[in-house]
């Protein structure tokens, strides 16, 4: 059962992983906006200000994907030399 657990945290740190990673990350997105225009339509301040935040964290978790990302990259480069 450890090997599968341990394979299975090597996935997420794989460039696979990251990909799949950011694309759940961006699925995200389509729930926020349409939550977005009800709580524009409904004029729901509150429903806004939670909307904006998760729009912020979604920004924030690609961001970071996107970091480890060039990151796996610069260290394929080193370990070619």
């Amino acid at each position: 059962m450890s090997g599968k657990l341990h394979k299975a945290k090597g996935f997420k740190k794989s460039r696979t992983g990251m990909y799949v990673s950011i694309a759940a990350s961006l699925f995200g997105v389509v729930g926020t906006v349409k939550r977005g225009r009800e709580a524009r339509r409904e004029g729901d301040t509150l429903q806004m200000i939670d909307v904006a935040v998760s729009a912020a964290g979604i920004v924030t978790g690609v961001a970071l994907l996107v970091r480890e990302l060039r990151r796996l990259d610069i260290d394929d480069v080193l370990a070619d030399d």
